[in-house]
């Protein structure tokens, strides 16, 4: 469950991030996005 939480939140902020930042900006923040859909997979106890 943990693991499809991470990836579904992963693929949804990185989309965001495609379409609302250029191109550069959108994979600088691929490493933001993948500890913010760490966070809430596996350390928020939100799953």
């Amino acid at each position: 469950m943990q693991r499809k939480v991470f990836w579904v939140t992963f693929i949804a902020l990185g989309l965001i991030a495609d379409f609302a930042l250029p191109i550069l900006w959108a994979l600088v923040a691929t490493i933001p996005i993948g500890i913010v859909s760490w966070w809430v997979a596996y350390r928020s106890d939100w799953f």
